[in-house]
């Protein structure tokens, strides 16, 4: 199916200016499939159980699971696979035939053997089982007891891959604690739509019945020559380049951003943007980004768990079509030292179920003051839990990224803009909630041949974690290559804890108005609208009282602070139990992160570097040239031993993540720097691997 969908986008053979949507979603078994294979009666059980959480009855279950598997082998599909994601970075699944035995059947060889017939019913579909202690668990599962179990999330549409039916799946243990990222995303979700209705229902709201957050994720990464690739040993391991000198070009004159995307590139995006609408991906947008080969491409918005499965199944086919077509997709937070790194940008909005959007300003007057509600509510979010969102975006591969000239600090902070600030200042001082976003902007180009646009109230702030963005706040900080459900859960779980405080506030008696003004007097502190890159804001930001957590593990230690415990398990989002373990696993997997990085460039030094080191020194035998060389490459094996030295002690730490922050990483930075040196010396044939201007700008031709 994917080819004949390729050919028919790529081909371009249309008939009509809209029939390239035929192919959209052909392969997702979503809503519309669903009334189209199923009867009335199926089809409204179905949305009865995805409503109230009541399962449906067994028969209506079984025409359900029947039609989905009818069709699914119509599209050539032998088996299925539930598909969850364990906290590790890629998802998981395991193939199931549509097999199984007549249990009931006459047999042959008087009925030892029984009849094997296709077969796929409700038992199937909302049931799957394996080993849960195999994978990242914080201590909450043992090898002795292990059992771990994947259910359909009914809100996110199975489809065909590969020949396969992938059903979308929470997984949790035999306690029920989430040993995954999906489930606590849903979870958030519930407590989302209950505070935020109690906010609705206090300004007056009677039509609504539940508040949902959605996304738009805009996918930064890569592309490189996957045979240039293979020869770089660091970006086999690690996905990074853990050496490398500048290249003479980067990305000084800016010349990449939003330029004519490479020949290469463009095929790689046609295909891509082919595989990703078969199933459902709305891939609209893709272009260059700052730095040499690197492109970003982004969906429409959705309900943030359906987003966060798209994005996941979209890094996983975009590791297909890159190795189709002979490329690489680095998908890592900072794969080139000096380059600009790559992000996932989250814009984050909140909706009514029937359709009205709480982060946008509106024209009346009961909208903008919804929205200024909302908005104080957010104040408090970042304000209190600034250090819980700092652990949603907090990996190894984001600490390269965060705080640099690319990237949002590690401070967390919002951006309301000038005009909003203004207004939120008059509101303290006694001003009504209403009013903002009343008038529109527009910007004139000063020639009569151009049309004035409509701009957004407030200007973008590149700088800024979390800014405001007209109709949504940006969740800037997340890392290109980060499963967007744990940081957003964290900010739905703080975000209805914060509606829940203005709720109760409200309730109780005081005015909306009120209520709002005394909010953002106490959380201010949180709104900056200056440069997050300033010297001058870290100064500010501590005087402010807020946390810069400029290292993974500095973060990872105030997850598991009484408040942030508190929030998770007022909200049914996380546990105690499950906040602990997510700190563990956290942990564990970035000094595992670290110590991997550390092999390999200790091997890539002593097996690559050295060796063309003493190759290059021969070079000047009996010359007066190239008396620096000595040193440097010297200093190279000298430092070569001294990260060995500290890598040896990492396993015998009390605290590794700690410890490699310390020691490790310190003596990592110290040995790239001479080997960095040392490449502006090396002969250019006896270096031994690819260096950033062959691997940059081998896509740009």
């Amino acid at each position: 199916m994917a080819t004949q969908i390729e050919s028919k986008m790529n081909g371009k053979v249309w008939s009509t200016s809209a029939s390239f949507l035929e192919t959209f979603a052909v392969d997702r078994f979503d809503d519309n499939t669903m009334r189209a294979v199923l009867d009335a009666a199926t089809f409204n059980a179905f949305e009865k159980m995805r409503t109230t959480g009541q399962a449906m009855p067994r028969k209506s279950a079984d025409k359900l699971a029947k039609s989905m598997a009818r069709w699914a082998q119509d599209k050539g599909c032998r088996q299925y696979a539930h598909w969850f994601s364990p906290v590790r970075g890629a998802n998981g699944l395991k193939h199931d035939a549509f097999i199984d035995y007549d249990y009931g059947g006459s047999g042959q060889q008087g009925g030892s053997v029984k009849d094997t017939i296709s077969d796929f019913g409700a038992s199937k579909l909302f049931y799957n089982e394996t080993d849960g202690s195999s994978f990242p668990n914080g201590g909450l599962r043992v090898t002795h007891r292990a059992a771990a179990f994947m259910n359909w999330d009914t809100t996110s549409p199975p489809f065909v891959r590969d020949d396969t039916l992938y059903i979308p799946a929470a997984f949790v243990s035999h306690q029920g604690h989430s040993l995954d990222e999906k489930t606590i995303m849903l979870r958030s979700q519930d407590a989302l739509s209950k505070s935020g209705l109690r906010v609705l229902r206090a300004i007056g709201d009677n039509k609504s019945t539940g508040l949902v957050s959605n996304v738009g994720w805009e996918q930064e990464f890569f592309l490189v020559d996957r045979e240039l690739y293979n020869k770089r040993p660091d970006l086999v391991a690690t996905g990074r380049t853990l050496i490398g000198a500048p290249p003479s070009r980067g990305q000084q004159t800016d010349y990449n951003y939003f330029n004519k995307v490479a020949p290469r590139a463009r095929k790689f995006f046609d295909t891509l943007q082919a595989r990703l609408w078969a199933v459902g991906v709305s891939m609209t947008t893709f272009h260059n980004e700052v730095a040499p080969s690197q492109v970003e491409f982004c969906p429409i918005f959705k309900l943030t768990n359906i987003a966060a499965d798209e994005n996941t199944l979209a890094m996983e086919i975009i590791e297909d079509v890159s190795l189709a077509h002979g490329l690489k997709a680095l998908l890592h937070e900072k794969p080139f030292a000096g380059i600009n790194g790559s992000g996932k940008h989250c814009n984050w909005g909140v909706n009514t179920n029937t359709g009205d959007n709480c982060l946008a300003p509106g024209k009346t007057p009961e909208d903008q003051a919804r929205f200024i509600t909302f908005v104080a509510a957010l104040a408090r979010t970042v304000h209190l839990y600034g250090d819980a969102m700092r652990v949603g975006v907090a990996t190894s591969g984001n600490d390269h990224r965060l705080g640099a000239q690319e990237a949002p600090p590690a401070i967390i902070s919002l951006y309301t803009g000038d005009l909003m600030y203004d207004h939120i200042e008059k509101i303290m001082q006694g001003g009504e909630l209403a009013g903002y976003g009343a008038e529109d902007t527009l910007i004139s180009f000063g020639t009569a041949r151009v049309p004035a646009v409509k701009a957004r109230l407030e200007d973008r702030n590149r700088t800024a974690p979390f800014p405001f963005c007209g109709n949504r706040f940006e969740f800037r900080a997340v890392g290109s290559n980060q499963n967007i459900n744990f940081p957003l859960a964290i900010l739905n779980t703080a975000f209805a804890d914060s509606l829940d405080v203005l709720a109760s506030q409200i309730e109780s008696g005081t005015s909306p108005r009120d209520a709002v003004a005394d909010m953002f007097k106490k959380h201010k502190a949180a709104i900056f609208n200056g440069n997050g890159y300033s010297e001058e804001w870290q100064v500010e930001a501590k005087e402010r009282g807020l946390p810069n957590l400029k290292t993974s593990p500095e973060a990872y230690k105030q997850f598991t602070a009484s408040k942030n415990i508190d929030l998770f398990a007022k909200h049914g989002v996380m546990t105690p139990e499950e906040v602990h373990a997510r700190r563990e696993i956290l942990e564990e997997k970035y000094a595992a992160d670290i110590e991997l990085e550390a092999t390999c460039l200790l091997k890539m030094a002593e097996t690559g570097i050295l060796p063309a080191c003493a190759k290059d020194l021969k070079t000047f035998l009996g010359s007066t040239l190239g008396g620096k060389r000595a040193a440097l490459y010297t200093s190279v094996e000298e430092l070569s031993e001294a990260l060995r030295e500290v890598h040896a002690g990492i396993h015998d730490a009390e605290d590794p993540a700690q410890y490699c922050v310390e020691n490790v990483v310190p003596a990592m930075a110290a040995l790239r720097k001479a080997i960095d040196a040392s490449e502006r010396y090396i002969e250019y044939t006896l270096y031994p691997y690819p260096n950033y201007e062959t691997i940059l700008f081998s896509l740009q031709c």
